[in-house]
């Protein structure tokens, strides 16, 4: 593969634990190995932009891990996060914040933005990707069913539009369907071309 030969002369390491992460990686058929340290510090500026908290985050989680990556290594990190009315909604610590998260989303529009940095120890670039997504109504039926039948607590916004909730729910999204997943595969696979 000419057009990504100058990156795969690099180690690539996914610092992530999401398995959606992993899976869309997969995608661009480049090997990698994923990492994670844990514990990274999430909080961000409460006078931010709410569009730039992704962006900032996946630097952040890049900083954390710069001082161990190697020459030859070439390292990824991500944050998504959904927004709506200027409200950011991560990953729920319970079903209940689940729940409420849902029914906020419910019968209107919101924004799932991912935050992406590359680096390695000479260089790194960022890029964030917005993708609007339109919800029809949900029932409490609806939500509840989805809570109990499916994992709602790992992902940003307590949904996966590749699960069931997607396939009853989403009316309509504007940019990439990927990006919902956690992962811009298209943009990264451009940026990594361009690196």
């Amino acid at each position: 593969m000419n057009a990504l030969n100058n990156i795969l002369k690099y180690n690539i390491l996914l610092a992530s634990k999401s398995p959606r992460r992993r899976e869309l990686l997969k995608t661009l058929r480049i090997p990698f190995h994923c990492i994670s340290l844990g514990g990274i510090d999430e909080n961000y500026p409460e006078d931010m932009s709410r569009s730039e908290v992704p962006l900032y985050l996946a630097n952040k989680k890049s900083d954390a891990y710069i001082k161990d990556i190697k020459d030859d290594e070439l390292l990824i990190t991500a944050d998504t996060l959904v927004i709506k009315d200027n409200k950011i909604f991560g990953k729920p610590r319970n079903t209940e914040e689940a729940f409420e998260m849902l029914r906020e989303l419910s019968g209107g529009i919101h924004k799932v933005i991912t935050g992406v940095c590359i680096t390695t120890t000479t260089q790194r670039t960022s890029f964030s990707s917005t993708t609007e997504v339109k919800f029809g109504d949900l029932t409490d039926d609806e939500i509840n069913y989805y809570i109990e039948n499916f994992t709602p607590l790992d992902k940003a916004g307590a949904y996966g539009i590749q699960e069931w909730i997607g396939s009853v729910a989403v009316e309509w999204i504007k940019g990439s369907f990927y990006n919902v997943m956690g992962l811009p595969v298209h943009r990264l696979y451009k940026e990594l071309k361009n690196f």
